[in-house]
């Protein structure tokens, strides 16, 4: 059931008309997603994930991503993996529950209904991991809805 809660579909970073990368989340963390320059070798790649900061790109090369992430990530759970010409980052979120309007900080931010979208459908994970015996995949919230990391006492940690 929790799959049925999982992010539908990628976000994109388009800058200048161009993918930068695309990225989704959930409860726990922020999945980026690069396609890799073809020729490369896998070796030449590189990833720096610094608790609000992320660096990456080819050795010798300026970096292709340097910026600031939009909120502190464990540096311990995240990490990085190239597979099928593609690099995908895993951040894990310090705060579970927190919702990013992108990971880069003041760059390519949803807008507001997106934003509320992922709200409502990061609500519905923490549900769902709560409640494992229920079905919340189509479970809809009139109005706004609550923060995901601060409702009813907060998210659980056992």
């Amino acid at each position: 059931m929790a799959e049925k809660l999982a992010p539908e579909k990628r976000h994109s970073f388009i800058h200048n008309g161009e993918k930068v990368f695309e990225w989704d989340q959930t409860l726990d963390e922020v999945n980026i997603y690069i396609n890799l320059p073809p020729n490369v070798h896998s070796k030449q790649f590189y990833c720096k994930i610094q608790s609000k900061h992320l660096e990456l790109g080819i050795k010798g090369n300026p970096p292709y991503l340097n910026h600031d992430l939009t909120c502190p990530v464990k540096t311990d759970s995240s990490f990085w993996t190239l597979e099928d010409d593609i690099m995908h980052i895993t951040l894990q979120k310090r705060d579970k529950g927190q919702t990013w309007a992108s990971p880069i900080l003041g760059q390519g931010q949803l807008d507001p209904y997106s934003t509320d979208l992922e709200q409502k459908r990061l609500m519905l994970q923490r549900f769902q991991e709560e409640n494992p015996g229920f079905d919340f995949s189509q479970a809809q919230f009139s109005g706004n809805c609550p923060d995901p990391r601060t409702f009813m006492g907060g998210i659980r940690s056992d």
